[in-house]
């Protein structure tokens, strides 16, 4: 069985920066960025531990306003 990799892709403009993607992801590949803010104002997610995510989804599902777009890959 081969093992399955993960990558996430945030919609930085619509992120309101509420964290419960960050709290949710069991890895903690999710971040809140702390110097950079969108057009609203508000600091965004982003995946700060790439190589880690495992592609669970569960930040794409606790994510309020869709924000966040799973992507996973069986390895050979």
């Amino acid at each position: 069985m081969g093992k399955i990799v993960g990558a996430i892709v945030v919609n930085e403009e619509r992120c309101k920066g509420c964290s419960l993607c960050v709290v949710a992801c069991p890895k903690d590949v999710i971040a809140l960025t702390d110097r950079k803010v969108n057009v609203n104002g508000y600091p965004f997610a982003i995946a700060a531990r790439p190589d880690e995510c495992i592609g669970c989804t569960a930040c794409g599902i606790v994510c309020p306003d869709g924000c966040i777009t799973v992507y996973r890959k069986k390895l050979e």
